[in-house]
C-alpha cells in the first residue's frame, strides 16, 4: 500500500525527515507516535503529495505529487487542523459526494452518530464552524467514504468526550467490516492501541521504533470467541455483530471466529463493555 524510500525533508536549513524507509502492506493498521515536532504531520503531508521531498513515495505504486488526484480518491483523509475552506457545509457535501460517488446520507450518518445534525449547520460556511464541529464535518467526509487508505492526523483533538468515544467505535467497526489500511497519528497510544497491529514511533525526523503486535499465532491464524453477557444491549449487539459473530435465541451468548492478528483490537472493543460481560473465552484455532 505504501512505500516510503530515503524521504527527506527541508525547511530551509532544518531537516524535518531524515531518509525514512518506511513500507506498509494492505490491511495493517498502524499508529504513528512521537511528540511534537518528531515529523509526523510533514510525513503525512508528503504521502498526500503536499510537499515536494527528496526521495520516493508510492501508494499503490503511484506517485501522490505525480498522480495526485488518483491517489487521493483512494484514501480518506482527517488532518490535525481543519483548512480554511469558504464554501458552505452543503456544497462541502455535494461536492465530496460527487468525487467520491458517495450519498450525502452516508456522510450524513456518520456525522449524526459524532453528535452533529448536518442539516441544521449546512447553510453556514465551513470557516465559520466551531472546531469541534469542523472536526466532525471532516471524520464524515473521511469515514463516509469507500476507501482503501485512512490517514488520520490527530483526529479527535477537537472532539468533546463523548464525540470521542464515538469516533473511536465508529473507525473500530470500519476497521472490522472492512479491509483498510489505516495510518492514525496520535499522542495517546492507549487510546488507539486497540485499533492498530503496527506502532511507528519518530522522533527528530527519524524512525526509531517499528513494532508489530506480538502474536504467538501465524498472521493466518483463527481464534475462536464465546461471549457471555450477562444482559443483552443493541449496542454491543452491533459491535460483536460487526465482528462476524452470531447470538443464541437468547441474545446472551455470541460465537464467532476471528483473525488472530485482530487479537489486540478486538479485546480493545471488548473493554468498552466490560459492564455488560459475563465471560469470555478466546481459543486458537488447531
Amino acid at each position: 500500500m505504501l512505500e516510503l524510500k530515503q524521504l527527506s525533508k527541508h525547511f530551509r536549513k532544518n531537516r524535518v525527515l531524515d531518509a525514512i524507509d518506511l513500507s506498509v502492506a494492505n490491511g495493517e493498521r498502524i499508529a504513528l507516535i512521537g511528540s511534537n515536532g518528531a515529523g509526523k504531520t510533514t510525513l503525512i503531508r508528503c504521502l498526500l503529495g503536499e510537499y515536494v521531498h527528496e526521495g520516493s513515495v508510492l501508494i499503490q505504486g503511484l506517485d501522490p505529487r505525480l498522480e495526485r488526484a488518483r491517489v487521493l480518491r483512494e484514501v480518506g483523509f482527517v488532518p490535525q487542523l481543519p483548512p480554511p475552506l469558504r464554501m458552505s457545509v452543503h456544497e462541502l457535501l455535494r461536492f465530496t459526494s460527487e468525487l467520491t460517488d458517495t450519498p450525502v446520507a452516508a456522510m450524513t450518518a456518520i456525522a449524526a452518530r459524532l453528535g452533529l445534525d448536518l442539516a441544521r449547520v449546512e447553510h453556514l460556511p465551513f470557516a465559520k464552524l466551531s472546531g469541534g464541529q469542523k472536526q466532525k464535518v471532516l471524520i464524515a467526509l473521511a469515514l463516509g467514504r469507500p476507501c482503501a487508505l485512512l490517514i488520520l492526523d490527530e483526529p479527535a483533538a477537537n472532539l468533546d468526550p463523548e464525540a470521542r468515544h464515538a469516533f473511536f467505535d465508529l473507525l473500530a467497526e470500519q476497521t472490522a467490516a472492512r479491509a483498510i489500511t489505516l495510518l492514525i497519528s496520535s499522542h495517546r497510544l492507549d487510546e488507539v492501541a486497540p485499533l492498530v497491529n503496527r506502532v511507528v514511533e519518530m522522533d527528530m525526523g527519524r524512525i526509531v521504533l517499528d513494532d508489530r503486535v506480538a502474536d504467538s499465532t501465524a498472521l493466518d491464524g483463527k481464534l475462536t470467541v464465546r461471549i457471555v453477557l450477562s444482559r443483552a444491549e443493541e449496542v454491543i449487539a452491533r459491535a460483536l455483530g460487526q465482528w462476524g459473530l452470531s447470538a443464541d435465541a437468547t441474545s446472551l451468548v455470541w460465537e464467532g471466529i476471528i483473525a488472530s492478528p485482530d487479537r489486540l483490537r478486538f479485546i480493545g472493543m471488548l473493554s468498552r463493555y466490560v459492564g455488560l460481560i459475563r465471560r469470555v473465552a478466546i481459543e486458537e484455532q488447531s
